[in-house]
């Protein structure tokens, strides 16, 4: 009998999306039965570029829940630095008034946008600890965008460019404003979640049986904050949410089971409204375990009665 091809993909989030991924992957492990790094293909963007790199570097679910080198954000701040003064990219921000105007629209705030002053030194080096030297794990993709062309780079691609793992990892992590550009062999990169927050559509093709997509970014159930700038989340959430399952029909129309995890109003409530406040990780953490085991137990039931 063939083995079942799984594909994982983790979406990016920031510090407390990051959390959720680790709790939602706790769930999974406990319900499902299999370790996650086992997968056969994973793309990882942003924070989850992170727990992918820990993953196939042999860390299991279990270490990453309580990896205080992962998620010890005591000394992170909860908002930017004060940024550089001027345009993010002047190549790109050219490209996007130039003919044939293919740029996204997201790609030309990166742009426009000044570049940041943060410094992704202690991802670097959590990865480059986990997984030391040159070797790529196999299957393993991390995206980012290329700053000057505004292309979807995937790192770990036979056709992407050749880096570090950890490199690699710095470059999907690179937020517009908060982080400076990353730069790989003399090009520039920011941020995988610019192109897409999940990425998933790159695994059609991939002849997968089943995919599991961890998107701590969108919702399938939003709550009702109070606040203007958690409202002003949730409208974001809205856009990120239909564009992930513009992704996920993809996958299905190629004949892929699609599992598609995300925050519900009880995780999103307790999250707020700024996913880089890591001040909450630990709860969101234990919160997303109860929130996705119930999920996944309650799929599970459906299935079975049908």
């Amino acid at each position: 009998m063939n083995k079942r091809r799984r594909g994982l993909v983790l979406g990016a989030g920031g510090y407390l999306g990051a959390a959720w991924s680790v709790g939602a992957l706790s769930a999974m492990r406990d319900v499902l039965g299999w370790e996650l790094g086992e997968a056969d293909l994973v793309v990882g963007t942003s924070a989850g570029a992170v727990l992918a790199a820990l993953l196939r570097a042999g860390k299991s679910v279990r270490e990453l829940c309580g990896e205080r080198a992962a998620f010890d954000l005591a000394e992170q701040p909860c908002w930017p630095g004060a940024p550089s003064f001027g345009v993010g990219s002047k190549p790109l921000a050219w490209r996007a008034v130039c003919p044939p105007w293919s740029v996204s629209p997201f790609a030309v705030c990166a742009a426009l946008l000044p570049r940041g002053r943060g410094s992704l030194a202690s991802v670097g080096s959590l990865v480059g600890r986990a997984r030391p030297g040159p070797r790529w794990p196999a299957n393993t993709w991390t995206v980012a965008m290329n700053y000057d062309t505004g292309s979807r780079t995937v790192f770990g691609r036979p056709e992407g460019p050749r880096s570090s793992l950890a490199r690699a990892v710095m470059a999907s992590c690179a937020v517009p404003v908060w982080y400076a550009p990353v730069r790989v062999r003399g090009v520039p990169y920011v941020d995988g979640a610019v192109c897409s927050p999940c990425n998933a559509d790159l695994l059609a093709g991939e002849a997968l049986d089943e995919v599991y997509v961890l998107a701590p970014m969108a919702s399938r159930h939003l709550d009702r904050p109070a606040g203007a700038l958690a409202r002003l989340e949730r409208l974001w959430r809205r856009v990120v949410t239909r564009r992930t399952l513009r992704e996920v029909a993809r996958l299905q129309e190629g004949g892929a089971r699609v599992h598609l995890l995300t925050p519900n109003a009880e995780d999103l409530e307790l999250m707020g409204a700024n996913m880089m406040d890591g001040t909450r990780r630990h709860d969101v953490l234990q919160l997303a375990r109860e929130t996705v085991s119930r999920a996944l137990r309650s799929a599970r039931r459906r299935l079975a009665a049908a």
